[in-house]
Formats: C-alpha cells, sequence, structure tokens
C-alpha cells in the first residue's frame, strides 16, 4: 500500500495492507509530516527526517526535534539537533493518502514513527479537524528487553510568521488530556494577507492522553535537557535582556518526553496529537468566517477531545480509505501514476481553507502558494478540479460558490468572469490585474471557459444540475462572451500567464469551444432543449472550424497564425470527459503521437518555446491516450522526475524537463490535478462519487 515500501510493519494491520504496495520505490521531492492548511503544513524536504529542519511548505523553519534514549544512549530521530548527537538509521519512508511513517532501527529495536493526517474526503467534519496524530511503535530486533524512551520537542516558531515575534505559552488539562499550547502575544487574526507569510494568530496545541504517562515541559531547554548536552546559547538569549520572549531569544519550546519501558517483541506504542486553532479563517466580502469544524462554535477543548477519542477509529478508517483509494489508483494508471497521485493527496488539499459559511455551508479556499498569494483563484481551481470532481465534489461546490456569488454582486462589471477575489487569506474582491480597472490583464476566455467547464462537470458528478440552475444568469453571460470571442482569441493571458500574452492560442480556443458545449449540456440537463440545441450546433461548428485553422501538418500550431509551432492541447480532455464529442477524435490522436516525438528525460514541454513543463497539463494530455501503454510513455519520465529532481520542495507543479530543477511554484493545489486519469474511469468515478453522496 505504502507510496514507498515499509521495511518495517510491526503491526499485522500493516501487513495485510502491504500486499497492494506499487512495486517500485520512489523518493519524494518534500515529506508531508502535517498538511491541513495553508498555514498549518509542516514537511520535511530531505532524504533523511535527521538531515535537516522540519520546514513549513514555504522553506522557513518549523523545527520539530525528535529523539530516542535506548538503554541510556540516546539518538536523533527528527531534527538536526543536537548535532553531537547520532541519528538513529532512518530504514524507510512511507506516503499513503492519510500517513506519513518513518522506520528507524538501532541498538537492538525498531521503532516506527507515524504521521496521520485522517482527510477523508467524504466527512468534512474530520476533514476540517486541524489535528494530526503522531506515533511511536517500537519492539526488540534481538530477542532481548530494552528500556526505551522518545521524546518531542516543537521550537514556538509554529505560531508566528518570524522568529522575532514575542509569543506566550502554558498548559492546560480538559478531560484525560493535558495540553501545551502558544501563540503570538498580539493575537491579530486575519491581520494581513501575502504570499511568504506565516501565520501568527491563533494557538498551536500539543496534546497528551494521562494514559501516556508522559513528562510535559515548556522550557527552552528542553532539548539540551533531554539530551544531556550543553545549552546552546540561543535559546537562552532572552534570559539577558529585559524584552518580550520570542523563538528567537528564549521562549519556551513545548516537549512531551513518554517513556515506553521494556520494550519487547512485542510492539509498545504512544501517541500525541499536534493541532493548530486559528479562530477566525477566511474573509470573504469583508465576513470573517471559521472553520468548517467550528461552525456551531465547538471550543477548542472539546475538538481536541473529540479527536482523541475517535483516533482509533480514524486510524482503522485511514487505513482502509488508502488502501482502497490506492488500488484504484493503480487501476487507473498503473504504479507510478498511484505514487504520484498519493503524493499530491494531502498537498491538494493542504493549500486550501474550509470554513463555514453564515448558513453553515462549506466553503473552500484555494491559495495560490509561491505564484502571488491569490485566494480563490479560478484558473487553479479548475486544474485541481478531478481531485474534488473524484472524490467529494461538495468540497468543489464550496470552492465554487464564493466566486459566483462575488461575479453576481453589481461591482462586477465585466462580460466575463474574474480571476480571483484576493490574496489570501482575505477574499475581498480581486487583485489580479490591477483589480477591476482593465481588461488586458486579466483571463477572460481562460476563467469564462473554466467556469462553465467546471459547473458542467460539478453538474454530472453530482448528478444534478441545481448549482448551474442558480447561477444561470451568470453562465449565460459567460456563453455569450465565449461564443462571441472565443474561436481565434485576442493577445490575452492563460492560465499559464507566466508564458505571456499570446493572441490566436489554439488551445485556449479548444477551452472556449468545451465551454460552449458545456454550457448546452447544463442547458439539456435543466430542460432548456432550445438552448442546448443552439449552442451545441455552435459549439460543433467552432470545433470544425478549429480543425482547419489549426492544422499543421502531422499535429496542430500553438497558435493559429504561427505555422511550425506546437503546444499541449490539455484542453481537448474535457471532450471526452463531459460526453460532449465536439472534436474529431482523430486530432488527439495525432497530437499525442506527435508529442511522443518530443518528449525530454524528465517529461514533455509545455510548447515550442521553452523546456519548461505543468505537471497536471501533462497528465491531462497523457489522459487522452487511448492505452495503458501509450499513458506509460507519458508518465514514465514524470515518475524519473519525481525521483531525481533536486529542487527538494513541496511538489512543484512548474518544472524544467531536462535539468529536473523547479521553475516556480511549491505545495499548490493544482497537483490534484493529477486525479484526472482516475476520474476518467467511469466505474471508478462512479465509486467515489457514491461513497461522497453524489
Amino acid at each position: 500500500m505504502p507510496f514507498f515500501r515499509s521495511a518495517l510493519a510491526p503491526l499485522a494491520l500493516f501487513a495485510s495492507l502491504a500486499l497492494i504496495a506499487p512495486a517500485q520505490q520512489m523518493r519524494p521531492p518534500a515529506v508531508p509530516l502535517i498538511a491541513h492548511n495553508p498555514y498549518f503544513s509542516v514537511w520535511s524536504m530531505e532524504n533523511n527526517l535527521t538531515d535537516g529542519p522540519t520546514r513549513h511548505w514555504t522553506g522557513a523553519e518549523q523545527p520539530f526535534t525528535g529523539m530516542v534514549r535506548i538503554d541510556q544512549k540516546t539518538y536523533r530521530f527528527m531534527g538536526r539537533w543536537p548535532e553531537e548527537l547520532p541519528a538513529l538509521h532512518q530504514a524507510s519512508v512511507a506516503v499513503t493518502p492519510t500517513h506519513t511513517r518513518y522506520t528507524f532501527d538501532g541498538s537492538g529495536i525498531a521503532l516506527e514513527l507515524t504521521f496521520l493526517t485522517p482527510a477523508l474526503p467524504d466527512d468534512l467534519d474530520v476533514l476540517s479537524r486541524p489535528v494530526t496524530y503522531i506515533t511511536w511503535t517500537a519492539h526488540s530486533t534481538d530477542s532481548a528487553s530494552h528500556d526505551v524512551t522518545v521524546f518531542l520537542d516543537v521550537d514556538p516558531r509554529i505560531a508566528v510568521n518570524t522568529g522575532d515575534q514575542p509569543v506566550v505559552w502554558g498548559r492546560s488539562h480538559v478531560g484525560d488530556l493535558s495540553i501545551l499550547n502558544v501563540g503570538s502575544r498580539d493575537q491579530q487574526p486575519l491581520n494581513r494577507s501575502g504570499d511568504n507569510l506565516r501565520i501568527d494568530w491563533g494557538y498551536f496545541h500539543l496534546a497528551v492522553p494521562d494514559s501516556e504517562q508522559a513528562q510535559l515541559d515548556e522550557s527552552a531547554t528542553a532539548i539540551d535537557d533531554f539530551a544531556q548536552v550543553s545549552p546552546n546559547a540561543r535559546h537562552h538569549a532572552g534570559d539577558e535582556l529585559d524584552m518580550p520572549l520570542s523563538p528567537d531569544n528564549g521562549a519556551a519550546h513545548l516537549a512531551v518526553t513518554l517513556r515506553l519501558g521494556q520494550v519487547s517483541s512485542s510492539p509498545v506504542a504512544r501517541h500525541v496529537l499536534v493541532s493548530y486553532t486559528q479562530g477566525p479563517a477566511i474573509e470573504f466580502l469583508g465576513r470573517r468566517l471559521k472553520e468548517y469544524w467550528q461552525r456551531n462554535n465547538m471550543p477548542v477543548d472539546q475538538l481536541i477531545q473529540t479527536a482523541e477519542h475517535d483516533y482509533t477509529s480514524l486510524e482503522t478508517r485511514s487505513l482502509k480509505f488508502d488502501a482502497d483509494l490506492t488500488a484504484d489508483l493503480k487501476t487507473a494508471g498503473g504504479d507510478q501514476y498511484a505514487n504520484l497521485a498519493i503524493l499530491a493527496y494531502r498537498q491538494t488539499l493542504a493549500a486550501h481553507g474550509l470554513v463555514a459559511d453564515i448558513d453553515g455551508l462549506p466553503m473552500s479556499f484555494p491559495k495560490e502558494n509561491f505564484s502571488n498569494g491569490c485566494i480563490a483563484t479560478v484558473d487553479v481551481l479548475y486544474p485541481s478540479a478531478p481531485f474534488f470532481l473524484l472524490l467529494n465534489p461538495k468540497l468543489l461546490e464550496g470552492q465554487l460558490k464564493p466566486v459566483f456569488e462575488y461575479a453576481s454582486l453589481p461591482r462586477w462589471k465585466w462580460p466575463f468572469a474574474p480571476h480571483d477575489l484576493g490574496q489570501y487569506p482575505l477574499a475581498d474582491g480581486q487583485v489580479y490585474g490591477g483589480g477591476e480597472r482593465t481588461e488586458e490583464d486579466q483571463m477572460p476566455i481562460e476563467e469564462s471557459g473554466n467556469l462553465l467547464i467546471l459547473a458542467a462537470a460539478l453538474g454530472q458528478a453530482e448528478g444534478n444540475f441545481h448549482f448551474a440552475q442558480q447561477y444561470w444568469p451568470l453562465l449565460t453571460k459567460w456563453a455569450d462572451y465565449v461564443l462571441e470571442k472565443g474561436l481565434d482569441p485576442e493577445n490575452q493571458l492563460s492560465t499559464d500567464d507566466f508564458a505571456g500574452h499570446l493572441a490566436h492560442n489554439a488551445n485556449l480556443s479548444i477551452k472556449a469551444i468545451d465551454g460552449i458545449g458545456a454550457y448546452a449540456k447544463m442547458a439539456r440537463a435543466l430542460g432548456k432543449n432550445d438552448v442546448a440545441e443552439k449552442y451545441s450546433a455552435k459549439a460543433r461548428k467552432m470545433a470544425s472550424q478549429w480543425e482547419e485553422m489549426a492544422k499543421d501538418g502531422d499535429h496542430y500550431k500553438l497558435a493559429f497564425d504561427k505555422p511550425g509551432t506546437w503546444s499541449q492541447k490539455y484542453n481537448l480532455v474535457w471532450d471526452d470527459l463531459l460526453d460532449l464529442k465536439l472534436f474529431n477524435p482523430q486530432i488527439k490522436r495525432t497530437e499525442l503521437a506527435f508529442y511522443q516525438t518530443k518528449i525530454n528525460k524528465y517529461g514533455l514541454p509545455l510548447d515550442v518555446r521553452k523546456t519548461y513543463t505543468k505537471l497536471d497539463w501533462q497528465i491531462w494530455t497523457a489522459t487522452m491516450a487511448d492505452s495503458q501503454p501509450e499513458f506509460d510513455k507519458f508518465m514514465a519520465p514524470i515518475a524519473l522526475w519525481v525521483n531525481e529532481t533536486s529542487s527538494r520542495v513541496p511538489m512543484t507543479d512548474w518544472y524544467d524537463t531536462i535539468s529536473g530543477k523547479q521553475i516556480g511554484f511549491q505545495a499548490r493545489s493544482v497537483v490534484g490535478g493529477v486525479y484526472i486519469k482516475a476520474l476518467a474511469n467511469h466505474q471508478i468515478a462512479a465509486k467515489w462519487q457514491a461513497k461522497a453522496g453524489n
């Protein structure tokens, strides 16, 4: 079952699931440890967990330090400090949709460290909980008994944007849990927006069940004390200065020591919970919205107690979910494809803030990570949509709703769709292209076509078109816009805006044509048969015109006026997924054959202009293949790239196909686009949509 095969599975339940493991081990560019939303997101960006500090997805250090004492000898298993301590040998790392497992061995024991984030897409109450379980399981490997104690320390910079910000901390006891808490001294919820930022409001919680008989510590010297090494001066700077304590000058760390006792061949386990609660999480058109789990004003203490109560059942449910999804991903696209999709799973979800609107219904806001920090970017919703269409279309509806609500306001005066709703976490109005002032630097055909396609795909996945019915006037306005402008686009930006403006863009034209076909599909589903026939006929005519305009010998052009050029026509995939059948099937066959002559070591370039590519679009293009062997020709270099890229960041979607290096972007939700291959399998899609209640 694991994305990276585990060399050690001490629990029988794990062993039974390992039977469906992909055959080839792969190395993730970065390993998700805690991944909930754009603020609570901690990763390891090294081969070994002890090679460097754990980091926020932006790369900023948010150190979690782990040590283990075995028969009075102390080792590191997480973090690079204290460097004078030896690192326990790391045997393996395995990533599944909801779990990350590290296994270590040495001094006669095997130690498994597991991070469980029960991100179950059909249970929004659980999905929205910002809680990850950290579990240690140890057993003897040499038939002898060994005294084992584990230690975890969390640096207080987990709760601030920069290490010089003052923090406050303390402990509480609720039910059968002891909880250590830390947060910024100056609590200013939603005080800023931007891209390369960490949260500096709300509180981080380290919760330990009383049954674990743990020792808790709030001290700047907790690591030194457990390691029994000389104190590090930077942890004591605040002692000599008359100033508020910050992570940089002596603020306390949150630490827990868990004694496993005498460990023999029978596994012994201990666990803790880590959580981050923020109160107001998103501002949407001036109103501050809470995280979905808190929609009925659940207290933080109750959240943590409920999470602890559910630990065993959620572990069981998550293991089954991992096994089921992995098996279906392998069926849909093979082992290498399953590996890629599994690695994309938590990253996709963690790029969103899941909140409740004033009516209690879910709204989900993606952040455009390391692009410009925009919130609810429509051409980010578009590539990530296959993930949600497959696993829970209600989550896509929760992303589309705020965009449609904003576009329905009198303040949005354009005949085309908006690009974004602001900059995360403030969704108060579009900021891209100078806000609402100019048309030139917006994406009129791109975003209008995106929303027409997504509204139709949502209706198809949910089995009804109530969303389209609700916003029919908007959809009609956008359909008419792309009908007028879309066949031969003017000099506009598309979602690949990093490549600049391009007139007569053939791939953008496909989006417009499929958008009109999608509008006709919705009209037919809503009983508007005359409208459906009118727009279907126009879309079919446009598709026929497109073929003549784009043909360039053995392939189709990048732009209608540029012979000798080519580009990935990834938008064409919706012609099949929505069963529109507007384009001649030979077009995709011709293109796929041509693309196979252009594949580089690490993938297929986006187009003729550069050697860089987009991860999501490659899988969309490959999904149009008629056979698994043909799909594999596109998938194999991508799998090689995942394993070999020197860019050790949460998976980028924009990289060079020759060097394998990241060009830009990381930790973005658009990697959810790789789920389009599974979505294209009707049997698999129907199964998961039924589980989600659609």
